[in-house]
């Protein structure tokens, strides 16, 4: 099998959508030889913050000599993002073998009438056989929806549950409160392991604490009172927690200081566990962490920000930060977004910051929010809302927005992407900002188009 192959086997699973439960995805990984047995882990859940939590420990534990695992969801630069050793991405090579072992245990399950795989649980499959055949000492995995049902939570061996911070997301799929999504979270928790949470709204710390309790499991919570910040802008942030002093990240944002935090709490909870970890480790590893789409800052002059923020927290701290790093500079925002999102809060908590909103759409046809659908809620909150059909009138550009079937959608959505970025740099003067937010899964085509448009300008000085 080629990667090209294997791309396209996945991708035909994915026409199946996503379906909650334990009981595939143990099957299929029984008729692997249960290569998550073989792994211990660290466990992340949240809604908001736990990629870069992720990030920050995998860092850590990689600079202090351990072989450590990432599998993420979603990826912003590569499909071969979403796994990975000690920051590597899976090769083409591996990830078409990986796929080509589980394609054939499927094959197995489906002549024996069992359920087929979800394309996430076969992903999820792939990932620990990978960690397994690379001899990873930790494997540090994100959560991909809730906890308790996720088909990550087939794990048993968890050294260490996180909790990025948990608030309104998801409703009506695992929680119709957010009492009811924290408990879901919380089933990540296995009997034993340690507990490590951001801080978290009172009614959310008390589910997590009562279940670590109930389980015999340590509850470790990162100290908000404990950070101070030395410097911080837009590049990034120098700040000590505890024993830790002096650290810097180049990841910036109202929300990095308590990501940061929790994962600093993850790190000394290991020590305690006897892990080895290094000063001069966890200082570098810091230094090192990069996770693209989080407050990134891709170009200057005028800056140019990308934030995958997609609901009504992470917006919240998104606009503080526009607040805190850019007061009195005119903003520029290109937004595209899930339907299935609080889209409106959204606009209406970023709406009034922005002087023009561009809408764009996403690469998922059947999840993205139409941009002319959402220009519609932004005029409500935003003077100035320039959808796509008012920032080209080529003819190419006007075809793709006609022609609705699935060849031509593509061509559709990135031509707002890239008419958006366009339309934004010509507007912005050298001392505005502009900031493309919402979705990670359309942030790549948003550096594409900038990256593309900044050769176009080198090219014809």
């Amino acid at each position: 099998m080629t990667y090209k192959e294997a791309r396209v086997y996945l991708d035909e699973m994915s026409k199946y959508g996503s379906v909650l439960g334990l009981e595939t995805i143990r099957g299929l990984l029984r008729e692997l030889g249960n290569p998550q047995d073989d792994l211990k882990f660290i466990h992340i859940a949240g809604t908001n913050g736990k990629g870069s939590v992720l990030a920050y420990t995998s860092t850590i534990l990689s600079e202090a000599g351990y072989r450590i695992g990432r599998y993420v969801s979603p990826t912003v630069v590569s499909y071969l993002e979403r796994i990975q050793v000690d920051g590597e991405w899976i090769s083409e090579t591996e990830f078409a073998e990986m796929t080509e072992i589980v394609r054939d245990a499927v094959a197995r399950l489906e002549a024996a009438g069992e359920p087929v795989p979800t394309v996430f649980e076969t992903e999820t499959a792939m990932a620990f056989l990978y960690f397994r055949k690379k001899k990873c000492d930790l494997a540090v995995i994100e959560a991909g929806l809730g906890g308790t049902l996720d088909a990550t939570n087939i794990i048993q061996n968890t050294v260490c549950a996180v909790f990025a911070s948990i608030s309104r997301d998801h409703l009506g799929v695992i929680g119709n409160s957010l009492e009811e999504i924290a408990e879901n979270k919380a089933g990540i928790i296995k009997p034993g392991c340690a507990v490590v949470s951001a801080f978290q709204r009172e009614n959310v710390e008390v589910i997590l604490k009562e279940r670590a309790q109930s389980l015999g499991c340590p509850y470790i919570r990162a100290e908000q009172d404990e950070t101070e910040i030395i410097r911080e802008d837009y590049r990034g942030i120098t700040f000590s927690y505890k024993e830790f002093r002096n650290v810097h990240t180049s990841m910036a944002g109202r929300n990095q200081t308590g990501n940061a935090a929790t994962a600093l709490e993850t790190i000394r909870t290991l020590r305690q566990l006897g892990y080895e970890i290094p000063e001069e480790a966890v200082k570098t590893g810091m230094e090192r962490t990069v996770w693209p789409g989080r407050f990134s800052c891709i170009g200057e002059d005028p800056v140019f920000i990308v934030d995958g923020a997609h609901n009504e927290d992470a917006v919240l701290r998104l606009r503080e930060s526009v607040e805190m790093y850019f007061p009195g500079r005119r903003l520029l925002c290109i937004m595209g977004v899930f339907k299935d999102k609080e889209y409106g809060r959204m606009a209406q908590i970023m709406g009034p910051l922005a002087s023009v909103i561009y809408p764009a759409a996403l690469p998922d046809q059947q999840r993205g929010l139409p941009p002319e659908k959402l220009a519609e809620t932004l005029k409500l909150y935003c003077p100035c809302v320039k959808a796509s059909d008012e920032l080209s009138g080529s003819p190419t550009a006007r075809a793709a927005q006609e022609d609705t079937a699935v060849q031509n959608y593509t061509a559709a959505q990135e031509d707002t992407v890239a008419q958006a970025v366009q339309a934004a740099l010509r507007e912005a003067e050298k001392e505005d900002v502009i900031l493309a937010f919402g979705s990670l899964s359309y942030l790549h085509q948003i550096k594409e188009a900038y990256d593309r448009a900044v050769c176009k300008k080198r090219d014809e000085r």
